[in-house]
């Protein structure tokens, strides 16, 4: 009884604990910061990186543009009166994924068996499952950031339709999205370059 006890004791410890949620990064301008302070951050980005063949520099300037590395992001709820009225979609999550797209992932490629949107390692291997798919769907480079973010954004379809192309905003996001990558890759080979001399780093 007593052993049973410990056990559960224990359990619901460890749950609690990966509940615990991180507030977003200090400085998410910046990935060698944004690393240094989440070192688990780089080992899931880079898990991504190698399985799904996208660079890790694309996929945090995607998930920074999405949900600015907050965990439980959602789109903002209107209200008519004091009445709730429903979001404007069913995104959640670093991710910013949609239910639908969510489920595909889940059957087709997640990892753990609970994947959570509000978990770094499981909402980054999903950005990499995507992109990986609108390179071979929509035959789009992995090194074009802007491409891949409107792909992201409209779904396959609805970029295979143009859609965005009727929507400059959205194309300036996709601009936006492009520049931070390359700010992201130039930054990411300076701290490795430092954590070769300091090994402050991985």
């Amino acid at each position: 009884m007593k052993k049973i006890t410990c056990f559960s004791i224990i359990y619901i410890c460890l749950f609690l604990v990966g509940c615990v949620t991180l507030p977003p990064p200090a400085n998410p301008h910046n990935l060698c910061h944004i690393f240094k302070s989440r070192l688990s951050w780089y080992k899931h980005a880079q898990t991504a990186s190698k399985r799904w063949n996208i660079p890790v520099h694309i996929l945090m300037a995607i998930m920074k543009q999405e949900s600015h590395f907050v965990a439980h992001a959602q789109p903002k709820r209107s209200w008519f009166l004091f009445i709730p009225l429903p979001r404007s979609s069913s995104a959640y999550g670093y991710a910013q994924a949609q239910d639908p797209a969510w489920n595909d992932y889940k059957k087709q490629a997640a990892k753990s068996w609970f994947p959570s949107r509000s978990d770094f390692g499981d909402a980054i291997d999903f950005i990499g499952w995507y992109l990986h798919k609108t390179h071979k769907i929509n035959k789009v480079s992995v090194l074009k950031a802007d491409l891949l973010y409107l792909n992201y954004h409209e779904g396959w379809g609805g970029y295979r339709r143009g859609t965005w192309k009727k929507k400059q905003w959205l194309m300036n996001v996709a601009k936006k999205v492009e520049q931070n990558a390359l700010n992201y890759k130039q930054q990411l080979k300076q701290c490795r370059l430092h954590s070769i001399s300091s090994g402050w780093f991985w």
